[in-house]
């Protein structure tokens, strides 16, 4: 089975999430928080006025990551990514910051995951055992986001399905997950389905049913999963 590079992998995950959101803002401006990790790699791909990207550190007009030699050592995001700004860009108060994720004012968020399951249930913070500092703002932002995003691999470094039946990992959420995107399909829950909406173009349906332990549905309309 074909298996991409993994900064590949990303770009093409945050690529699409990107226009997704660039889309959404056609209707109306977008309030969106991004988590560590890969989700602030969004940030490199959106374009245009009217997406206002959000760090719970307290920072709403986040940009794209700082090139080399040119980091201001102050101006991280909550990942501590230096970063730069949007013209407008704001500053405020940690309690602030999660005053808008605890108020319903932020439209999506986006977080990886370590498991996802056919329910939209999330488990994104521990690995039982392992080195993790604890659930940061994830829970919060499950739970006040109007929208959860997930941005993660297909599998595991195991190769094993992080799209799983039943998360056997700590919940973050329950029934949170709106859209999965993977370098390998983009799924949707509706109507209480994981429906597969997208495919990547160098695998079969079948190949992906190989890789994803969840039960999902497929669209009539499958389109084709692109950077």
């Amino acid at each position: 089975m074909f298996q991409m590079d993994e900064e590949r992998a990303k770009v093409r995950i945050v690529k699409r999430i990107a226009r997704e959101f660039m889309e959404m803002s056609a209707e109306k401006d977008m309030f969106v928080n991004l988590g560590v990790g890969t989700p602030t790699m969004v940030a490199d791909y959106v374009e245009g006025d009217h997406v206002f990207l959000q760090a719970e550190n307290g920072m709403l007009g986040v940009g794209p990551a700082a090139e080399p030699g040119k980091e201001d050592p102050l101006l991280i995001n909550a990942g501590r990514v230096k970063v730069t700004e949007t013209s407008g860009c704001a500053y405020f108060d940690s309690s602030t910051s999660f005053g808008m994720i605890r108020g319903g004012h932020i439209d999506a968020t986006v977080i990886g995951a370590f498991e996802v399951d056919q329910e939209g249930n999330v488990a994104n913070w521990i690995i039982p055992n392992g080195k993790q500092l604890g659930v940061g703002g994830a829970m919060d932002l499950v739970a006040g986001a109007k929208k959860v995003y997930i941005a993660m691999p297909h599998t595991n470094k195991k190769g094993q399905p992080k799209l799983v039946e039943k998360c056997a990992l700590p919940i973050t959420g329950y029934g949170e997950v709106d859209v999965v995107v993977t370098e390998y399909a983009l799924f949707r829950f509706k109507e209480g389905k994981m429906v597969l909406e997208e495919l990547a173009p160098e695998i079969t349906l079948e190949e992906l049913k190989s890789v994803t332990a969840a039960e999902f549905v497929v669209s009539e309309k499958l389109g084709v999963l692109t950077e």
